[in-house]
This record gives structure tokens, C-alpha cells and sequence, in this order.
């Protein structure tokens, strides 16, 4: 992680650095046990803390509404960043990953049987610390984004071989796989102050929209040649995967021999002389400016959901935790 994000985020974390620290060791306390495979698989997840950008939404949401930070609150982070680590094991499987950002994912490491027990463990660890808050609705929240991360997958199975190519599905997909966990985070930490209920519908909107953000920015990094990106350039159309910035290159021109690769992508049968050709026609038919658009677009309307609330330090860092989201280079 370079300097640049690093300080970006101890800006966005500043008004909750104590609580952050609270969540961390909460979070840590789950990662030991002593059954000896599965403290090796847990240990290799704890040396592999993200930028943890779900348990700072939830704690920062719940520090902008509430102004107090309680345990329900840390309790919720925890529940979500469980369920984003179970969510990532799971996609390695699904998508025959070797690696992840870098390293070995935990199914190349481990094999397939522990990889998906374990991402199972880790489901049931968001389940308990949801649990543990004794409140229902909290549970049924982290239940809910499950059901929506599942039905998100199966759409996108599906639609690989669906012919048609559409920016709706495209939303419909992301909305589902991202930005429910994202909404839900929001929501819940909103829900642990007890704010009054058009705080919390108006936060978790806001995850929401953030996580559309989130998303296009992530799909947009599969057209840059830069290797510190972690992923590889193509990689979603190598998995039969077709994004919002060639989604729309192909519309605006309709493209025939194009077209004939995007299908070849969805039925799996494409080379890699043929991702090339489309990731090239991609950039030259503006395919990445309308996605950096439409991105900040959206970015521009999750803002706007914070203006009748007063200004904070916690209002502040939510914003630029919007800016960092699509702004970010890793």
C-alpha cells in the first residue's frame, strides 16, 4: 500500500482511530482456534487485512448519526468484515483463483474442501457478532446482503450465457454482489446508535450508491496495464465477464466483428489475441471515460444524501471516503 493511500485513510479514519483499534482486536479475536487447520487458514486471513473499507463505513456512518460509538457498532463492523472475507474465499473457489491481490488465495493454498468450509466459518462469525448485538433486525441485515451476494452470483453465472449484453443486468449484478454489502454496512451502523428511521434508510442509500462507485472503479482497473493494480489486465473477460465501459463501447457503435468477440468472451471461447482486440477497442470508443462518468455521477449523489446534516469530522471523512473510493489506484 503506497504513501498516497495510506495517508488518505488516516484521514478518513481519523475521527474514529480509537474505535477502529476496538473493532481490529474484536475482529482478531475470532481468528484463533484450536483446531489446527483451521487456525493456519485463519491466521493466513488475519496477515492479509485489506483497507478495510466496510468496518470503516459502518463505524463512520454510526459516529456521523449517533455521535457515540458503542459495542452493537463493533459488534456490526466485525459482522460485515466477516462476511466480506467469507464472500472473497467463496469467489476464489467460484472463479478458479490462484491468487488474489498478489498472494496465493486460500483454495490454492488449502485446496477446495478447506477453502469452502472455512469461508463458511467465517459466514457463521458475521452471523454471531450480528447475533451477539441481541438485535434481530441486525441479524436479518446480514442475512438479507447474504441472500443478495448469492443471488448476485447466479445472475452473473447466468448471464455468461445469456446473448444478450446489457447495461441493466450489468447494474443489476453489481447492485446485488457489491453494493448490498456496502448498504447494508451503512445501515447497520446507523441501526446500532438507534438513529430514527429515515437516518438509516438515507445512510443505507448511500452505502448503496457508494458501492456502485466502488464496483465500476474496480471493473474499470481491468483495462489498465498497470501491475500494481494486483489484477490482471482482461482477467474478467477471461472469466467470461463483460463491464461497463466495454458494455457501452459496443452499444454506441454496434460493432459487428466486436460484438462477435464479446459473444466469443460470454461462451468462454476467446484467446487472448481476442481480449486484446476488445480491451483496445474498449479505450478507443470510450468505453473508460463513460465509465469514470457515470462513476462520479454516482459519486456526486451519494454526497448529496449528507447535505441537510450538520458538518462533523465524521461528515468530512465520509466524503472523502467517497472521493477515495473512486479515486483510489489499488
Amino acid at each position: 500500500m503506497n504513501f498516497q493511500i495510506m495517508d488518505a485513510l488516516q484521514q478518513i479514519r481519523k475521527p474514529i482511530e480509537c474505535e477502529m483499534n476496538r473493532y481490529k482486536d474484536v475482529f482478531d479475536s475470532f481468528l484463533v482456534h484450536k483446531n489446527p487447520l483451521l487456525n493456519l487458514v485463519l491466521s493466513t486471513i488475519a496477515k492479509r487485512k485489506g483497507k478495510m473499507m466496510r468496518p470503516l463505513l459502518t463505524l463512520l456512518s454510526a459516529k456521523f448519526i449517533g455521535g457515540e460509538i458503542n459495542d452493537n457498532t463493533i459488534l456490526s463492523a466485525a459482522a460485515f468484515e466477516f462476511f466480506h472475507t467469507a464472500s472473497l474465499v467463496h469467489d476464489d473457489i467460484v472463479d478458479e483463483s490462484d491468487e488474489r491481490r498478489g498472494q496465493k488465495s486460500i483454495n490454492y493454498s488449502f485446496g477446495n474442501q478447506a477453502a469452502v468450509l472455512v469461508g463458511d466459518y467465517l459466514l457463521a462469525n458475521a452471523l454471531l457478532c450480528s447475533s451477539k448485538t441481541k438485535n434481530t433486525r441486525l441479524v436479518e441485515i446480514v442475512s438479507v446482503a447474504a441472500q443478495s451476494l448469492a443471488d448476485g452470483e447466479l445472475l452473473q453465472l447466468g448471464n455468461i450465457q445469456n446473448e444478450s449484453i446489457s447495461e441493466d443486468i450489468y447494474y443489476d449484478i453489481i447492485k446485488n454482489k457489491t453494493a448490498a454489502l456496502f448498504a447494508a454496512c451503512a445501515e447497520g451502523g446507523v441501526l446500532s446508535v438507534s438513529a430514527d428511521e429515515e437516518s438509516i434508510q438515507t445512510m443505507r442509500k448511500f452505502g448503496e450508491i457508494v458501492g456502485i462507485c466502488f464496483q465500476i472503479r474496480d471493473d474499470i482497473f481491468d483495462y489498465n496495464s498497470d501491475s500494481q493494480i494486483g489484477k490482471p489486465t482482461g482477467n474478467d473477460m477471461k472469466e467470461g465477464k463483460l463491464t461497463l465501459p466495454v458494455i457501452y463501447a459496443l452499444k454506441s457503435t454496434q460493432n459487428a466483428e466486436m460484438l462477435d468477440l464479446a459473444h466469443k468472451v460470454k461462451s468462454g471461447e476467446v484467446s487472448q489475441e481476442d481480449i486484446d482486440k476488445l480491451l483496445a477497442f474498449t479505450k478507443n470508443n470510450g468505453g473508460i471515460e463513460y465509465a469514470v462518468k457515470v462513476m462520479n455521477d454516482y459519486a456526486d449523489k451519494a454526497k448529496s444524501l449528507l447535505d441537510d446534516y450538520p458538518d462533523s469530522d465524521a461528515k468530512q471523512s465520509l466524503l472523502t471516503y467517497v472521493d477515495f473510493v473512486v479515486d483510489r489506484c489499488l
